[in-house]
């Protein structure tokens, strides 16, 4: 049986490059944004508690749809100096804490949000702990591009397969046997049911782009059981990724992605 990831590991698994992990990684579709916009109202304005930003893919997004201010929770101290270099916007503060040491103001924020985040954290006290901070009828956003195909064929993915032998399982695997964390809508869905959210719901767009083979190996560098590896065995890995990309697929391979968002609301 693979090795699992314990959760800590999330607190320091992407602050090593983060700019290569803003160029690798594709962004979130502007469908996703649109429907949080549509659905939780985020305008300039909006008082909005970030959860894990990482090196900022969606704080960036956040920032030019108005949320002002913008609180961000992030355990990486070399992430939280990435992101103040990076926004030095006036209206975005980082707390380099974890969820769980951080000391949130209680019904204080409008929104709050986590992208591809919050499957690092234990779910019911991560949750009763933003639920807390959010004013009441303030919404709260989670929201992940699960990369590979959830259902029927993936040439790449099936010619990679071995690769992942020696790779241990990261929380975003979810259940053994079951689908994806992000894409478990029943178990997220009881989730925040039973952290006292209302109104939940969860939007999917599934979507597919062609990369070069370069482009590739940097993506798969960014996955968490991938950046676990004792660095020889990265290295194994990611020349064997390319080789396939090469010798089966011509250079490059067209990936397979789903992005869900799942918004409930804190009620009044």
């Amino acid at each position: 049986m693979r090795d699992e990831l314990d959760l800590a590991a999330g607190r320091a698994a992407f602050g090593e490059d983060p700019a290569g992990y803003i160029e690798a990684r594709p962004p979130y579709p502007e469908a996703l944004y649109a429907r949080l916009v549509a659905r939780t109202g985020l305008r300039p304005g909006t008082a909005v508690l970030e959860i894990g930003p990482g090196p900022g893919l969606a704080t960036a997004r956040l920032l030019e749809l108005g949320a002002d201010p913008l609180l961000a929770i992030e355990p990486d101290a070399r992430l939280a100096g990435y992101l103040r270099l990076a926004f030095p916007q006036a209206g975005l503060t980082i707390i380099n804490r974890t969820l769980e040491a951080a000391e949130l103001p209680a019904d204080r924020f409008d929104l709050g949000v986590a992208a591809t985040s919050f499957h690092w954290l234990e779910q019911a006290s991560a949750l009763a702990k933003v639920r807390r901070a959010l004013r009441p009828d303030g919404w709260w956003a989670m929201w992940w591009t699960n990369f590979g195909a959830e259902r029927g064929s993936d040439p790449f993915q099936d010619a990679t397969h071995h690769l992942f032998a020696e790779t241990p399982r990261a929380p975003s695997h979810g259940r053994r046997g079951g689908p994806s964390f992000a894409m478990d809508h029943e178990a997220r869905l009881a989730d925040l049911a039973g952290a006292g959210f209302v109104e939940a719901e969860v939007d999917v767009w599934p979507w597919t782009i062609t990369l070069e083979t370069e482009k590739l190996v940097a993506l798969y560098a960014t996955f968490s059981p991938i950046q676990a590896l004792p660095e020889p065995k990265r290295a194994v890995f990611l020349k064997g990724l390319a080789e396939v990309a090469d010798r089966h697929f011509g250079g490059g391979a067209e990936r397979s992605f789903s992005s869900v968002l799942y918004t409930a609301r804190r009620p009044g």
